[in-house]
């Protein structure tokens, strides 16, 4: 019986000892604790020269140099007509036109951009005349709530641009035939503009119709 009654406090006593020694090793001192919420030290912020043209005219800015290409149009030209909408390129509601290619903007810093030709949705047309392919959304209710109308509007530009030039896609079955807008093609190339409304029949039917009158 003494030898159990000794491995028994044995056993104990090592419990207590490792409780006790977790507990203290998780104490952090106050002096510690706060170190360790301050916030990291900044330095002022890198400003860059930047011009570039946006719908026919030339822009000049000094900005800072994280500043992306989104930012610049809408919180500096206030060319809100390209939304904010993933602000990680999933969503394609920030797309423009950058020397005759789409891009997210939201991916993209503005200092990347000297010299470089932009065009957004405020630059295909006006309420008084508008682009064909605004007109075709109009026509064919390409829209719902309209927040993915501006880069849905600037993708299908480049879009039909792409099939003038010929220029394949992923679905393209012959690269030696002319490139025709079809069912998939227009699906595979549309694929990075998203509608959360669900309009996409529309959407189709409104670039199509473009497309067939510009063929």
């Amino acid at each position: 019986m003494s030898d159990l009654t000794g491995l028994e406090l044995s056993r104990r006593g090592l419990l207590m000892t490792g409780a006790a020694t977790l507990v203290a090793s998780s104490v952090v001192p106050r002096t510690s604790l706060a170190k360790t919420n301050r916030p990291a030290p900044t330095g002022a912020p890198v400003m860059a020269k930047v011009s570039f043209d946006v719908n026919g005219e030339t822009h000049q800015f000094e900005l800072d140099t994280r500043t992306t290409l989104l930012d610049a149009l809408r919180e500096h030209l206030h060319l809100t007509g390209t939304k904010k909408g993933c602000d990680h390129g999933q969503c394609g509601a920030c797309t423009v036109i950058v020397d005759g290619r789409r891009i997210n903007s939201c991916l993209t810093l503005a200092v990347m951009h000297q010299g470089d030709e932009i065009t957004t949705i405020e630059g295909l047309g006006t309420p008084d005349a508008l682009h064909p392919l605004q007109a075709a959304f109009v026509e064919h209710d390409g829209y719902q709530c309209g927040y993915c109308t501006p880069g849905q509007i600037c993708s299908a530009v480049a879009v039909l641009a792409e099939v003038k030039a010929g220029i394949p896609s992923h679905v393209t079955t012959d690269l030696n035939a002319p490139v025709r807008l079809t069912n998939a093609e227009l699906r595979e190339r549309m694929s990075g503009n998203i509608c959360r409304c669900g309009a996409y029949s529309n959407i189709a039917e409104a670039i199509s119709a473009v497309a067939g009158r510009s063929a």
